[in-house]
């Protein structure tokens, strides 16, 4: 089954962020084999270039690199996952609050509003 894409996005930031997130939440785990270039581009429904240029985005920021002869892995160092972890929670938390300030919620109630959600 294809991967739902946002029309207002690039499909290739979309694919960056979900398999960011994939590895981040333990999807593919320190040291796992990333499946080929096809094999994702097919599971996501897009084109394989778009599927390889998301992958080089990914070995660039380090959280996967390539084993010329086995394919690609996610990377055993932990502390770039989590880095890639805390980054992706800020870029969340800031969405969401541009968000809740274009619908005029005020800061203290966001902040309660989240209270609120957590109970």
């Amino acid at each position: 089954m294809a991967w739902e894409f946002d029309s207002n996005k690039p499909i290739f930031i979309q694919v960056v962020e979900r398999l960011q997130n994939d590895i981040v939440t333990g999807v593919y785990k320190p040291g796992d084999k990333i499946p080929s270039v096809r094999e994702l581009a097919m599971a996501a429904g897009v084109n394989p270039n778009t599927m390889q240029r998301a992958l080089q985005e990914l070995e660039h920021t380090g959280l996967i690199y390539t084993n010329r002869t086995s394919g690609k892995f996610v990377t055993d160092n932990v502390s770039d996952i989590q880095r890639a972890n805390e980054s992706a929670v800020d870029k969340t938390v800031k969405k969401f609050v541009e968000d809740m300030k274009a619908l005029d919620v005020k800061g203290e109630e966001i902040l309660e509003l989240v209270k609120g959600a957590i109970k």
